[in-house]
């Protein structure tokens, strides 16, 4: 990689465009970057790292590169980096331009800009440039792929910061593993280091989670065999678990087996000594049985013998009502014939009440040839009551007639006078709706005049209201800026004092054997001191804070003037040059006029519906006039028709009603009298027929009665029972053949009289005997159930645990081989002697490369006396692997590098800086590194070591290199030609190439 030109604009310190032409610089092989404190040596390399990257090293890559801007840039220039150079054999050329706040093109203000970047290759046959992208991704990823190295080695192998390298060289093991680490990438073998442990931790966790779900089995095992087993006393994941606990099981089951063959022998006993107790309860219960039914039988048989004198009154009872059942039919039949002839007098009675007097005492014969006589007479009554009927009809429709001639002459007179005035109001509401309809034509052009006069004398207000607001903010912004001018030079005053005395601010934090920021020196024998009114760094800040405020809350009054102005010119060009009252005088008049029409053309529809509604009238009633005068016409002739039917039908009702009120009441008297007359002969015929056969039933029930050997019919009634006590009788009787049967067959029994000859039979004792034998066999059945579940249990666990084991087996072969793989990446197993870990395995070789390549240049520098070399003994408790020594050829004993003096120190990390350029570069793929920077430190050098080293970096150009140094020693000014200077003041720095063609 050789870089050719930079050009910087508002970038860092640098507020206007600055070049810096590295062929020049580069023709002598040594260039010299210096100038005073804070002008910007770091700067240069910024920018060369951002033009590459897109950041800058450290801590000054803040944001989102807004920082890395210029204070000292004009408001309308735009930070930039442009870096031409050569990697690969490609000269590529690359701009970046980071985000910035602009000035708002129309307005006041600003606003953000995004970031953006340009790739370019040089084409040398077209002989110009051509894009090869805009995609910050995209040039990203190119450079990174075309140079071989990250941000974090491009800073440490070509910008050489030889205080970090002094540091390396001081630091212990893990320090030196941290930056060896970023430069040559060996995450991947520490990424494996991880992968091995959490591997471990994993597999560890699975073993123990098994040997826990083992452990968990075994003590349900030790609960289901009680105390004949004893578990290992290991904990999860220690070895021999697995095989203690396959012998314990063995143990209790051989165990359990054991009991369960005791427990089934003593069931066997306890059952037989069941089944001899159960027969004896059996043949006790028995004979106890028989016993007591032989003298249930003696008892029943003495009962009998007391009931035999009641026994022998109910058979003769019985007997008398078998015979008395011969006389009830014709008892039933007496008593029927006198209930029937008792209804049959009370029914005659009833209906001769009824009867005029002068009938009371007639026969059933007179009664029934007056009925038919008041039959014929009604009958002749017929024609007159429909006469009647019709009579009423004509009444009620002659009625009707009057009514409706009234009603028509009504409608009539009403229809005359309504249709009289007709003209008259139709005229009326027509002019009513065209008034209606020319005010709503007015009112609709009134809207539109009041809306636009509304809306000007809106503008008009707010043209008023933004005048007066828009020179309050004038006043404001003038107000701002002149105080944004005083915070500025009062910032730009502070700042130039605290240059002035930035020396004792230095000086003040310089400490004795340390090396000087500035100079590399250890030794500080006159350090500046700070005068009286001396600025620090938090006054300059604090000023340039309120400056900041000061321009921030200008630009606002200036945004919002800003938008007030166009708020004023909108609202004057729409409002006009009329004034706001003359405005509000015309929306006035113009409301009033609208409200008005509007008032005027509201009844337009209802006026249109009086007229539509009026008009029906109109047609309804003349209609009904000619409806009207048809109807009087018809009824004249129907009137003389009903005259003429009603005298007619008159005298023929008179002559059929008589005496009476009418035809109807004739006839209702009538059908009465044929009713009472035909009910009381119906009754008198009833009342004879039933005293004859009373008289019949009386002579057959005497005669049955005397056949059946009764004295009278009385007597032959009371022996007889009725169902209940027939039933209940006959039971009585049946239940004591029963009884005697039953005892008679029960003391004839052979069994039970054998029985009743034998001693008392004692069945509580022998069921006591039963059930405790019952009570041994259960206990035995449970004490063989438990020993078969326990056997079974132990086996089913047994099986489990086995399964366990062999599911373990492979897996805890697996934890073993991973933990000794992961112990020995980690440096913890007994296997690795120097306790080095993977990573630093890796390091340690590529700090051996390093060595050998540092030792060439550091052999030169010290004529001779030092060689580096690498080291993998442990220090103190550490580990080993990464210990670098340096070898003293002057005593021949080989020390730390922290036992080097300062300039010693320097030159020894230049060529570890040197040799480490070397080895990345090699390792990034053989890019080769044709510029190199080296940052401070020569000012520790005497003038002889000054020259070697300078001679060392002087033979760099015979590989074609060219090495820039960043230095405030004034001796290098004098040795070093070619110098890019960089020159500070109050608007900011400038660079000036000296000493190039």
């Amino acid at each position: 990689m050789r870089l050719h030109r930079l050009d910087i604009t508002a970038f860092g310190p640098f507020g206007d465009l600055q070049c810096v032409d590295f062929d020049e610089l580069s023709a002598a092989g040594l260039f010299l970057l210096h100038g005073p404190t804070g002008a910007g040596k770091t700067s240069v390399l910024d920018a060369v790292c951002y033009a590459l990257y897109g950041s800058v090293p450290g801590a000054r890559q803040s944001g989102q590169g807004t920082a890395l801007r210029s204070d000292h840039a004009e408001p309308g220039t735009r930070t930039s980096v442009t870096l031409e150079l050569t990697v690969a054999g490609r000269r590529l050329e690359i701009t970046r331009q980071p985000p910035w706040e602009r000035p708002k093109k129309r307005g006041t203000g600003t606003t953000l800009d995004k970031a953006q970047t340009w790739l370019r290759e040089y084409d040398a046959a077209a002989g110009s440039w051509k894009d090869l992208s805009r995609s910050h991704q995209e040039i990203g990823e190119e450079i990174a792929q075309l140079l071989g190295m990250s941000r974090e080695q491009f800073c440490q192998v070509v910008l050489l910061p030889q205080g970090d390298f002094a540091r390396f060289l001081r630091a212990d093991a893990e320090a030196r593993g941290r930056l060896l680490g970023r430069l040559f990438d060996t995450r991947r073998f520490a990424d494996a280091e991880k992968r091995l442990a959490e591997r471990r931790r994993a597999t560890e966790a699975e073993v123990r989670d098994g040997d826990t779900a083992l452990l968990a089995d075994a003590h349900r095992m030790q609960q289901a065999a009680g105390d004949a087993m004893e578990l290992p006393p290991l904990a999860p994941g220690e070895p021999g678990l697995a095989e203690a606990v396959l012998g314990a099981a063995a143990v209790a089951r051989s165990t359990a087996r054991e009991q369960l063959a005791v427990a089934r022998c003593r069931l066997t006993a306890a059952e037989s000594a069941q089944a001899a107790a159960d027969r004896a309860l059996d043949d006790a219960r028995e004979r106890d049985r028989l016993q007591r039914r032989f003298a249930e039988a003696q008892e029943r048989a003495a009962r009998l013998r007391e009931g035999a004198a009641a026994h022998r009154e109910a058979q003769e009872r019985w007997e008398r009502a078998r015979k008395a059942e011969t006389v009830a039919p014709a008892l039933e039949l007496r008593d029927a014939a006198d209930a029937e002839h008792r209804r049959a007098a009370e029914a005659e009675a009833r209906a001769r009440a009824l009867l005029p007097a002068s009938r009371a005492g007639e026969g059933a014969a007179g009664l029934a040839a007056a009925a038919r006589r008041a039959t014929e007479e009604l009958g002749g009554l017929e024609s007159a009551r429909r006469a009647e009927r019709r009579l009423a009809g004509l009444l009620e429709e002659r009625a009707g007639l009057d009514r409706q001639e009234r009603a028509d002459a009504e409608a009539l007179e009403d229809a005359e006078t309504w249709l009289a005035g007709w003209e008259e109001t139709r005229v009326g509401l027509q002019d009513a709706i065209e008034a209606a309809q020319r005010a709503a034509a007015d009112a609709g052009e009134l809207a539109v005049q009041h809306e636009v006069a509304r809306k000007r004398l809106s503008a008009a207000r707010q043209r008023d209201r933004l005048a007066a607001d828009t020179e309050d903010a004038r006043l404001r912004a003038l107000a701002s800026a002149e105080r944004a001018v005083t915070a500025r030079t009062h910032w730009l005053d502070l700042k130039e004092q605290r240059l002035s005395g930035i020396a004792a601010e230095l000086a003040a934090g310089l400490t004795d054997g340390a090396p000087c920021a500035v100079c590399g020196a250890t030794e500080h024998p006159a350090p500046a001191r700070k005068v009286d009114g001396h600025v620090d760094r938090e006054a300059e800040e604090r000023a340039l804070a309120d400056y900041r405020r000061a321009e921030e809350r200008h630009a606002e009054d200036e945004r919002r003037l800003g938008g007030l102005r166009e708020a004023l010119a909108a609202a004057g060009a729409e409002a006009g040059d009329t004034s706001t009252e003359r405005l509000a005088r015309t929306v006035e008049e113009l409301e009033g006029r609208y409200a008005g029409a509007r008032a005027a053309a509201s009844v337009l529809h209802s006026v249109q519906e009086e007229l539509r509604r009026a008009e029906h009238e109109h047609g309804l009633r003349t209609a009904a006039q000619r409806e009207a005068a048809v109807r009087a016409a018809a009824r004249v002739g129907h009137r003389d028709r009903l005259d003429r039917e009603k005298a007619a039908l008159e005298e023929e009702v008179d002559r059929a009603r008589g005496t009476a009120a009418g035809v109807a009441a004739r006839a209702a008297q009538l059908e009465r009298d044929v009713t009472l007359l035909t009910d009381a002969a119906d009754a008198a015929r009833t009342a004879e027929d039933a005293a004859r056969r009373l008289k019949d039933a009386d002579a057959r029930l005497a005669d049955a009665a005397f056949r059946a050997g009764f004295d009278t019919p009385q007597a032959a009634a009371d022996a007889l029972l009725d169902d209940a006590a027939h039933r209940e009788l006959q039971r009585r009787l049946d239940a004591r053949q029963h009884e005697e049967a039953a005892v008679r067959a029960v003391l004839a029994e052979p069994e039970t009289a054998a029985a009743a000859r034998q001693p008392r039979a004692d069945p509580a004792s022998a069921q006591r005997a039963a059930e405790e034998a019952a009570r041994r066999v259960r206990e035995a059945a449970s004490a063989r159930d438990a020993a078969a579940r326990r056997c079974a249990e132990l086996d089913r666990l047994s099986a489990r645990v086995a399964a366990s084991v062999r599911r373990l087996g492979p897996l805890r072969e697996e934890y073993d081989r991973v933990a000794r793989m992961a112990g020995l990446a980690a440096g913890t197993s007994a296997d690795n002697e120097r306790r080095m870990r993977l990573e630093s395995y890796v390091l340690a070789a590529r700090l051996e490369q390093v060595a050998a390549a540092a030792t060439v240049r550091l052999h030169r520098m010290s004529s001779g006396r030092y060689t580096l070399v690498h080291s993998d003994d442990r220090t103190g408790r550490g580990r080993s692997g990464l210990g670098l020594h340096v070898v003293d050829a002057w005593t021949g004993r080989e020390r730390d590098t922290a036992t080097l003096s300062g300039g010693e120190t320097f030159f020894a990390s230049l060529a570890l800086a040197l040799g480490l350029a070397d080895v990345v570069t090699d390792e990034a793929g053989g890019v080769r590194l044709d510029t190199l920077f080296i940052d401070e430190g020569f000012g520790s050098l005497d003038d002889q070591t000054l020259d070697e080293v300078l001679d060392v970096l002087d033979s760099l150009r015979e590989r074609d290199r060219s090495v820039g140094i960043v230095s405030h020693v004034a001796d290098l000014r004098r040795r070093i030609h070619a110098q890019l200077e960089v020159v500070k003041g109050r608007s900011g720095s400038v660079l000036r190439q000296r000493g190039v063609r």
